[in-house]
C-alpha cells in the first residue's frame, strides 16, 4: 500500500501543472478501452451468424470487431496509468467516458453497413440499445438480416447488466439522486470490501445470465423460433423492448407469450439485489421491500382499470382485455416499451394513463429507466409530513423509508434530481418544437428519451411508428437524452460545470 501511494504521489506531481478533471481522463479511457475490448469480441456473434446465413454483411462485423479490437488494445497499452483512488469526480468522469465511447463503438456495425442510416440515426440506434430505451429509426425488421437484429439484442443485453452494476455499486457511492438510501457495505470502496464487492458481482452475472436463459426457454416452449426467443429473452430481461417484428409481441397473437413476457419484464424490474441475496443467504424476501410492495399493487390497480375502460369503451372480452391491458402496462411502466396492440387509439383516459406510467419506471437496482418508485416514494411521505406539520407546526415526523429513516441529504438528492430532470425535460421539449417538430412528438419524444421508455405517443413515434421521420438535429439531441436518462443526469450534467474542472 506504501508503494502504491508513493506511485500515486509521484503521479501527482508529475501532471500538477494539469487541472484534476483533465487528469482524470486518462485512465478513465483507459478503463473505456477494455470494454471496447469485450464490445468487439461480442461483434464476432452476429459475424459467425451472417457467415451461417450466407449473407454478405458478415464483413461489416468482422471489419468492426477487428478495428475496435486492435484500437482498444492500443488504447490500453498507450494509456496505461495508475487509476487514481476512487473519488466522485473520478466516478463521474469514468460513467460518461465508458457509456459514450461504448455508444460510439456500438455504432460502428451501424455505420458502415448497407441500411439506409445516417451518421446521427446510427448512433441514435445504438444509444437506444445500452440505454435499454428500446426506440429505434430502423423498419422492415421482418426482413432485415439476423445479425443486425442479434446485434440490437446483444446491445440491450449488455446495456442491462451495466446498469444494474452501476446502480447497485456506483451510483449510491455518487450520492445521485437519493441512490444513497441504498448505500450497502457492496458501495464502499474498501480494501476490505473488495473480496465482498467480487462475489456480489459474481452472484449478479450468474442470476442475469439464469434469468435470460430460462425466459429464453420459456418463449421457445410457447412457440417462439429459437432465435426470435433468444433476441427476445435478451430485450425482455433487460427491459429493452427491441423487436425482431416491426409489430412488436403483437407479431405473435398468442396470449401466452404475453403473460410470459409480463412475468419475465416484472422480474427485469424489481431489485436485483433481492436476487442476489436470494442466491446466497437462501430466503427470497420480495414483499418486504417497500418499493417492490408499491411497484406491485400500483401496477396491478392500473391494469384493473384499464381492463373496465376497454370492456366498457371498445367491446372487449374481459379477458382479452385484461391480458391487453397488464401486457402494455407493464411494458411501459417498466420501460420496456413492447406493445401488443396500438394502446394509442385506446381512448384519452388510456392516452392519459400511459402519458404519466411513462415517468414512473420500476424498482432502483433494476434495469427499468423512469424517475424509480422509491423516489415517488420517498415525495410522498415528505408531502404527507408537510400536511401534518400544517395542523402541528411542532410535530416531530422523520421520513421514512420502509424501516429507514431519511436523512436530509437523501431527500435534497430526490429534490434536485426533481428540478434536474424537468428542467431538462422542458428544455428537450422546446428544442424538438423548434425542429419544426408537433406538439405530441415532442412532448412524449423528449419524455420517452429521458426516462429510456422507447415508444412515444402519437402518429410519428407512437406504438405503431418510429422515429425515422425525426431530423438529424433531432436525433443527435434524443441520444444525448437517452444518456442522460439513463446515468441519472446529474452524472453527466456536473460534466458541463466549471466547478467540475478545476483544482
Amino acid at each position: 500500500m506504501a508503494q502504491l501511494s508513493g506511485r500515486n504521489e509521484r503521479h501527482e506531481r508529475r501532471y500538477h501543472h494539469i487541472p484534476r478533471g483533465l487528469l482524470h481522463l486518462r485512465p478513465a479511457l483507459y478503463i473505456a478501452s477494455y470494454f471496447g475490448i469485450v464490445l468487439s469480441l461480442a461483434m464476432v456473434v452476429p459475424a459467425l451468424v451472417d457467415l451461417a446465413d450466407g449473407e454478405a454483411s458478415w464483413s461489416v462485423f468482422a471489419v468492426s470487431a477487428c478495428g475496435v479490437f486492435c484500437v482498444s488494445v492500443l488504447g490500453v497499452v498507450s494509456l496505461r496509468e495508475n487509476v487514481p483512488s476512487f473519488t466522485p469526480r473520478f466516478g463521474f468522469l469514468l460513467t460518461s467516458v465508458i457509456w459514450v465511447t461504448s455508444t460510439v463503438i456500438a455504432a460502428i456495425p451501424f455505420w458502415l453497413s448497407s441500411l439506409p442510416i445516417t451518421p446521427a440515426a446510427g448512433f441514435f440506434e445504438a444509444a437506444s440499445g445500452l440505454t435499454t430505451t428500446g426506440a429505434t429509426v430502423l423498419s422492415e425488421l421482418d426482413a432485415m438480416q439476423r445479425s443486425f437484429l442479434l446485434w440490437r439484442a446483444m446491445l440491450q443485453w449488455l446495456g442491462g447488466i451495466g446498469i444494474v452494476a452501476i446502480g447497485l455499486f456506483l451510483f449510491p457511492f455518487l450520492r445521485i439522486g437519493g441512490m444513497q438510501v441504498f448505500r450497502t457495505e457492496n458501495s464502499d470502496r474498501s480494501d476490505k470490501a473488495l473480496p465482498r464487492l467480487v462475489s456480489v458481482t459474481r452472484a449478479l452475472c450468474f442470476i442475469y445470465v439464469f434469468i435470460s436463459v430460462a425466459c429464453a426457454i420459456v418463449y421457445a416452449a410457447l412457440g417462439m423460433s429459437v432465435f426470435d426467443a433468444i433476441c427476445h429473452a435478451m430485450t425482455t430481461i433487460s427491459t429493452g423492448g427491441f423487436s425482431n417484428h416491426d409489430r412488436s409481441f403483437g407479431f405473435f397473437e398468442d396470449s401466452r407469450l404475453l403473460w410470459a413476457a409480463v412475468f419475465f419484464m416484472i422480474v427485469g424490474a424489481l431489485p436485483f439485489v433481492v436476487y442476489v441475496e436470494a442466491l446466497v443467504r437462501g430466503r427470497l424476501n420480495l414483499w418486504h421491500d417497500w418499493q417492490v410492495r408499491t411497484f406491485i399493487i400500483g401496477v396491478f390497480a392500473v391494469t384493473v382499470c384499464l381492463t373496465i375502460w376497454l370492456d366498457q369503451t371498445r367491446n372487449i372480452d374481459v379477458a382479452d382485455a385484461f391480458t391487453q391491458a397488464a401486457f402494455n402496462v407493464v411494458s411501459i411502466v417498466t420501460t420496456t416499451g413492447f406493445a401488443s396492440d396500438d394502446y394509442a387509439v385506446w381512448g384519452p383516459f388510456a392516452f392519459g394513463v400511459f402519458y404519466i406510467l411513462t415517468f414512473i419506471g420500476g424498482c432502483s437496482g433494476s434495469t427499468t429507466g423512469g424517475i424509480k418508485v422509491y423516489r415517488f416514494i420517498i415525495v410522498f411521505q415528505a408531502l404527507r409530513r408537510a400536511f401534518t406539520r400544517l395542523v402541528y407546526p411542532h410535530a416531530m415526523q422523520p421520513l421514512r423509508f420502509g424501516d429507514r429513516i431519511i436523512e436530509q441529504d437523501v431527500f435534497d438528492s430526490v429534490v434536485i434530481y426533481f428540478i434536474a430532470f424537468f428542467l431538462v425535460y422542458g428544455l428537450t421539449i422546446l428544442a424538438l418544437s423548434l425542429a419544426g417538430q408537433d406538439f405530441i412528438t415532442a412532448l412524449t419524444g423528449a419524455q420517452t428519451a429521458l426516462t429510456n421508455v422507447g415508444p412515444g405517443l402519437g402518429e410519428t413515434i407512437g406504438p405503431a411508428g418510429n422515429f425515422s421521420p425525426l431530423g438529424e438535429f433531432e436525433l443527435w439531441l434524443l441520444s444525448f437524452v437517452m444518456l442522460l436518462g439513463r446515468l441519472e443526469i446529474m452524472t453527466v450534467l456536473i460534466l458541463f460545470t466549471p466547478v467540475f474542472w478545476r483544482d
